[in-house]
């Protein structure tokens, strides 16, 4: 049974900062899922350089506890909190307005019990467990992915549930460890998702209904959300489990290539596509490694480019690259708490070409051609990204709480969230 709450009812969330909040720029893209309008951490927007006082506060309100980033999408922000609900913590998808930061609805969407901490951080950004994934938006339903692997479409206007599909129940699925953490992906009418059992491992929905579109493979889930690539012509989802990555055709389900990749404890970055190479890495002394593909007649070959194991020099524990003109930027590292750097790699070579410390462990995306990373004590850092050296744009002290969600764009504005807080700024150009 599905409860419905709404703020005034459940958890009055006060505007802490409010400025003059304009309507949102008609036809801005949106961020309507984990890795964005492009499903790649991308977006076409730019970003001024803010004063040194930082940019513009819209709105801030708080977000108790969880490592939900933002989705949004038709003048709306959604996340998932953790909250008491008739007695019991819950997962909760929020939406807010994306102008005021004012809550419109909230969903409970399965209980919050995890197991392990997710307590250690950067020094005095401290903050307890919660959930993980991020909402995804299509149409007028908001899917999301609960720790128990529950997967439920909300109405985009009520937060009330249209339909839902327990892949443990439903699809004989297996949990990992520390539960779900990986977030729904979206194409086309489809629904993608990861964690049923032997022959049904891999799914995909239709996102109007829930009608499974098709089924496959024996594979075990990983935290990582799957990555979404044309390649060669074909456009595939490439599944990151604990046998390696996983790619299979999109519309069908088919088998296209598999590549074996260690897992130890738990693999979080998604695979990073860029032209015919994908790049793939975990934590725990795994390390990265980078494939080319070549597709011959409807097969795909693949071949290893490089592999480096351990945590150094090039390994993510959970914050995924992005790519740009043969370069990978993001945080990397391992339990750098803090003190984690983001580098520049040379995709094809593994090489690093410079970093800079001080990011611990946070996250990144692409706007236009600069790097924009939230780092895990708060901090909204602009670079360029270019693999010459680190050239700091602007820095400033955004959020506070512990910081292991992903800052997104949408309409000239940056949506973020800590463990205790979220926050919209103006960055318009």
């Amino acid at each position: 049974m599905t409860h419905r709450t709404h703020s005034p009812l459940l958890a009055p969330w006060t505007v802490l900062s409010l400025g003059l909040a304009a309507v949102l720029t008609a036809g801005a893209a949106d961020w309507p899922q984990y890795r964005g309008p492009n499903h790649d951490g991308t977006t076409a927007e730019k970003v001024a350089k803010w004063p040194a006082a930082g940019p513009k506060v819209l709105w801030k309100v708080p977000t108790p506890t969880g490592f939900s980033s933002f989705a949004v999408s038709q003048g709306k922000a959604f996340t998932v909190v953790k909250r008491n609900v008739e007695g019991a913590d819950r997962e909760v998808c929020v939406a807010l307005d994306a102008n005021t930061g004012q809550e419109l609805w909230a969903s409970p969407v399965g209980l919050a019990k995890y197991q392990g901490g997710g307590d250690d951080g950067a020094k005095d950004n401290k903050g307890g467990d919660g959930p993980r994934s991020t909402p995804s938006v299509g149409g007028k339903l908001v899917y999301v992915l609960n720790a128990q692997l529950r997967l439920a479409a909300l109405d985009l206007g009520t937060g009330k549930e249209v339909w839902a599909k327990d892949l443990i129940k439903e699809f004989n699925g297996r949990n990992i460890g520390w539960l779900n953490a990986a977030s729904p992906l979206l194409d086309g009418d489809l629904v993608f998702v990861a964690g049923g059992g032997p022959g049904e491992s891999l799914l995909a929905f239709k996102q109007k209904d829930g009608a499974l579109a098709w089924k496959g493979q024996d594979e075990k889930i990983t935290h990582a959300t799957p990555t979404l690539a044309t390649i060669a012509g074909v456009r595939q989802v490439i599944f990151f489990m604990q046998s390696g990555l996983v790619s299979v055709a999109a519309d069908s389900g088919r088998l296209l290539w598999k590549h074996k990749f260690d897992f130890s404890v738990s693999t979080a970055a998604s695979p990073v596509v860029g032209g015919d190479i994908v790049y793939c890495t975990a934590g725990y002394g795994v390390g990265s490694a980078a494939i080319k593909l070549v597709k011959t007649g409807e097969a795909f070959a693949v071949r290893e480019l490089w592999r480096l194991k351990g945590n150094k020099p090039v390994a993510n524990h959970w914050s995924t690259p992005v790519f740009l003109n043969g370069h990978l930027y993001g945080i990397f590292g391992f339990k750098d708490y803090g003190t984690g750097p983001m580098k520049c790699v040379e995709l094809a070579t593994g090489k690093v070409m410079w970093e800079q410390k001080g990011f611990g462990s946070g996250q990144v995306i692409l706007v236009g051609n600069q790097v924009l990373a939230l780092s895990d004590d708060g901090e909204l850092v602009l670079v360029d990204a270019q693999p010459q050296a680190y050239t700091e744009v602007a820095r400033a002290k955004v959020l506070a709480g512990k910081c292991w969600s992903t800052p997104v764009l949408s309409g000239g504005r940056v949506y973020a969230r800590s463990t205790q807080e979220a926050v919209c700024l103006e960055v318009r150009p």
